[in-house]
């Protein structure tokens, strides 16, 4: 695949004997949207969580198999550098609800521990909230708390805090299911706007969703890997029959 950014080798993940992924092999090009569809259990989440090392939180969670970012495998990276390259948005909007909405957004390198001036720290405050199209909602309210906006503009926010750190790839798990039709439509227009600098995988179970936004689409099930390629072929011609049957809707 042309530009590859990441790449998946036999990747498994298990909880205790629970086999989740089975043998993944995938590649990812470079600044598309990949959308990651399927039903309920079937993977998906647990796959980007894969990708961003919080699956080993679960103490007895394992995996086999490689992810290589670049060349590099990122097993065999620092979680914490790993995180900074690989930004993750939640199905929920989480900012932190004692910051104000400057500080979710340079909460990355306070956490961190990576000193910025003033001026430094204002600049990727206001590049984050302008490339997450929500500087000109909030530019006179940056001191108030990031809880105090809506659903929607919450979710930018968080947005805004992944892409702060300047990562190579951003992770969404389901980022609109808890938003409303508008919101909706205000997160897919960035995602749009955002793979001019960004690779985004985004985990949906909106098939409409997926067909909108997405370059490419994967299509789990019982924790296979069924198909995965251009969405347009996925959604037209599907190679098969358990894609054709989920996206006609005779399961899911």
């Amino acid at each position: 695949m042309e530009d590859t950014i990441l790449k998946v080798v036999n990747f498994s993940a298990f909880f205790g004997t629970n086999q989740i992924l089975k043998s993944i092999n995938m590649e990812f090009p470079k600044k598309k949207v990949i959308a990651m569809m399927g039903p309920s259990g079937c993977g998906k989440t647990t796959f980007i969580r894969c990708i961003n090392r919080m699956h080993e939180l679960n103490h007895d969670a394992t995996t086999d198999g490689s992810i290589f970012l670049h060349e590099e495998d990122i097993y065999d990276m620092l979680p914490i550098f790993l995180r900074r390259r690989i930004g993750m948005v939640f199905q929920r909007p989480n900012p932190f609800p004692t910051m104000s909405i400057f500080e979710n957004v340079i909460a990355g390198y306070s956490l961190n521990g990576i000193k910025l001036k003033k001026a430094e720290k204002e600049q990727v405050v206001e590049d984050s909230l302008t490339k997450a199209a929500l500087w000109n909602e909030v530019k006179d309210s940056l001191h108030r708390r990031g809880t105090f906006l809506s659903g929607g503009q919450q979710q930018r926010l968080c947005i805004a805090r992944a892409i702060a750190m300047k990562p190579e790839i951003l992770l969404l798990d389901e980022p609109t299911s808890a938003l409303d039709p508008i919101s909706t439509h205000n997160i897919e227009e960035l995602l749009l706007d955002l793979k001019n600098d960004y690779t985004i995988i985004i985990v949906t179970h909106n098939m409409q969703q997926a067909s909108r936004v997405s370059d490419r689409t994967a299509f789990f099930y019982l924790g296979d890997l069924v198909e995965y390629d251009e969405t347009q072929s996925i959604f037209t011609k599907p190679k098969e029959i358990r894609t054709q049957n989920y996206i006609t809707g005779r399961f899911g």
